[in-house]
C-alpha cells in the first residue's frame, strides 16, 4: 500500500502576504469600478435630459408653443409633458382643473418618474412627491411672472422666439435635491423661504442673515415634479454656480436661485435637443446668457 505525502499548508506568513495583494488589488479596482458607475450614472441622467428636449419638441409641434413653466393651478411644464415621454397615463389622471397639490392629485403627485430622477441623486425630501433632478429655466430675473428665459409663470414660448439661436439657449439643467432637512446644514441643499410679497424688494444679500441663524429654512428643492413653483421644478438663475450664499424662495413666486451639485459641473438640456456638460468655471455671466431667449448675448459656452 502506498503512503501519500501530506499536501504543504500555507504558513502565517503567506497568508498574510496572499491578503495583502488582494487587499491591494481591491485598492486598485474600486476607483476604476467608481469612475466607471459615475461614467454610467452621467450618461443616464444626459439621456433623461435628452427625453424632456425631445418632448419639448414633441409638443411643440402638437400645440405650437412651449408649456409653460408653471400654471395657474401650479403644475410644472414637466406634467404637461408626460403625453411625450410615454407616460400618458399619468398625465390622463391629474385634475388640471384643480391645484396640483389638491388631494385629488395626490395619488400622481406621489409617483416617480425615472426621467425626471438622476441616478446620481440620493435624496427624496417629500416621501408624498416624487422629486426632480432637473430644473426648467425661467431666465435670469428673480421673479417667475414675465421672466426673459423659456419656462416661467404662464410662458408659452415659440421656438421662433428663441432668437438668440436654440444651441445657444437653456431649456433645463441637472441641480442639487433638498435633503428635506429644516436645518441650516449647507446651501447645496437648504435655502431660505420667504413670503411671496418679500419678492419685491429681494435684493443679493436677502436669505443670508437668515440662513445664518437658522430661520426660515427648508430643505424641499425639487420635491415635486408635478410642482412648477419656484425651486420645485422652476428656477432663474441669479447665483454663481455653487454661490456660497443661500438660495431664496419668495413664496414659489420667485427668488434667488444657483446650481448647485457635487461634481465640478452640471449636464444641460439645449433648445435644439442637445445636452452638454458645462463646467462649474463657467461665470455667471456666460450662464445668465444662455438662460435667456432673446438677449443678444454672443456666448461661447466652452
Amino acid at each position: 500500500m502506498s503512503r501519500t505525502s501530506p499536501r504543504p499548508g500555507y504558513g502565517l506568513f503567506q497568508l498574510l502576504v496572499l491578503i495583502a495583494l488582494i487587499a491591494i488589488l481591491i485598492g486598485m479596482l474600486l476607483p476604476a469600478v467608481q469612475k466607471v458607475r459615475e461614467s454610467a450614472a452621467r450618461m443616464q441622467s444626459q439621456n433623461n435630459l435628452k427625453q424632456i428636449g425631445i418632448a419639448c419638441h414633441s409638443y411643440m409641434d402638437a400645440n405650437g408653443q412651449l408649456p409653460p413653466g408653471v400654471d395657474d393651478k401650479s403644475f410644472s411644464g414637466f406634467a404637461q409633458l408626460l403625453p411625450y415621454i410615454e407616460q400618458d397615463n399619468l398625465y390622463k389622471k391629474l385634475d388640471l382643473a384643480k391645484n396640483c397639490d389638491d388631494k385629488d392629485n395626490a395619488e400622481i403627485r406621489a409617483i416617480m418618474v425615472k426621467t425626471f430622477i438622476s441616478p446620481r441623486e440620493p435624496h427624496h425630501p417629500d416621501p408624498k412627491a416624487g422629486p426632480t433632478s432637473y430644473f426648467l429655466v425661467a431666465g435670469t430675473k428673480s421673479p417667475l411672472e414675465d421672466n426673459d428665459g423659456i419656462f416661467y409663470k404662464d410662458s408659452r414660448v415659440t421656438l421662433n422666439a428663441i432668437t438668440d439661436g436654440l444651441s445657444n439657449t437653456m431649456l433645463c439643467l441637472e441641480s442639487n435635491v433638498g435633503d428635506g432637512s429644516k436645518k441650516a446644514t449647507t446651501v447645496a441643499r437648504q435655502f431660505v423661504r420667504l413670503k411671496k410679497g418679500d419678492l419685491k424688494n429681494i435684493a443679493d444679500k436677502t436669505g443670508v442673515k437668515d440662513f445664518e441663524d437658522g430661520k426660515n429654512i427648508a430643505g424641499n428643492r425639487g420635491s415635486a415634479w408635478i410642482d412648477g413653483r419656484y425651486l420645485q421644478s422652476t428656477m432663474s438663475i441669479t447665483r454663481e454656480f455653487g454661490d456660497k450664499r443661500p438660495d431664496v424662495d419668495c413664496g414659489g413666486a420667485g427668488g434667488h436661485a444657483g446650481i448647485r451639485t457635487d461634481t465640478r459641473g452640471t449636464n444641460v438640456g439645449m433648445a435644439d435637443g442637445s445636452v452638454r456638460f458645462i463646467s462649474s468655471s463657467v461665470k455667471l455671466s456666460v450662464w445668465q446668457a444662455i438662460a435667456t431667449r432673446a438677449g443678444g448675448e454672443v456666448v461661447n459656452i466652452d
